[in-house]
């Protein structure tokens, strides 16, 4: 019994010196760990950029306010830029969240919220066709900001 505590003892005194260097070795770091951004890269269709910026303003920014409101994400932006070749954006979409954990769970939100901006799964369907012919989403980059101490 005796030994069986021992045992214990220098478990959890080994569990407590590895917690304390695992949080020196964090405090050691040159930064800390900031809010997690999503940037999707846009390209317009010919023609078709200020019909795209027009669904932006409108049913994409609700979207975006109500995710605000909601606590879903911190912030959004629109940037335009000047495209390098005809496969590159003309526009990006940032998207901010607080942390990774704003991940977990946050489908079935966003499926509640975007249910008010379209009504039915079919309505949103075909909002999705529509501005398929306005643009083609290129690819998306999901990224950590550090802040430096």
């Amino acid at each position: 019994m005796r030994l069986a505590m021992h045992r214990v003892t220098a478990a959890a005194l080994a569990a407590l010196c590895l917690g304390s260097a695992v949080a020196a070795v964090a405090d050691d770091r040159p930064y800390t760990e900031g809010s997690v951004v999503n940037v999707a890269g846009i390209r317009s269709e010919y023609g078709r950029f200020d019909d795209y910026l027009k669904f932006l303003a409108t049913t994409w920014k609700q979207t975006m306010e109500a995710e605000k409101k909601a606590g879903l994400i911190l912030n959004y932006e629109v940037l335009t830029v000047e495209p390098r070749g005809a496969d590159d954006p003309d526009i990006y979409l940032v998207i901010t969240y607080k942390n990774w954990a704003a991940f977990d769970g946050l489908g079935a939100k966003l499926d509640a919220l975007e249910a008010q901006a379209y009504g039915t799964a079919d309505k949103a369907n075909q909002a999705a066709v529509e501005r398929g012919k306005m643009r083609r989403t290129l690819g998306s980059q999901t990224m950590q900001v550090l802040n430096l101490k």
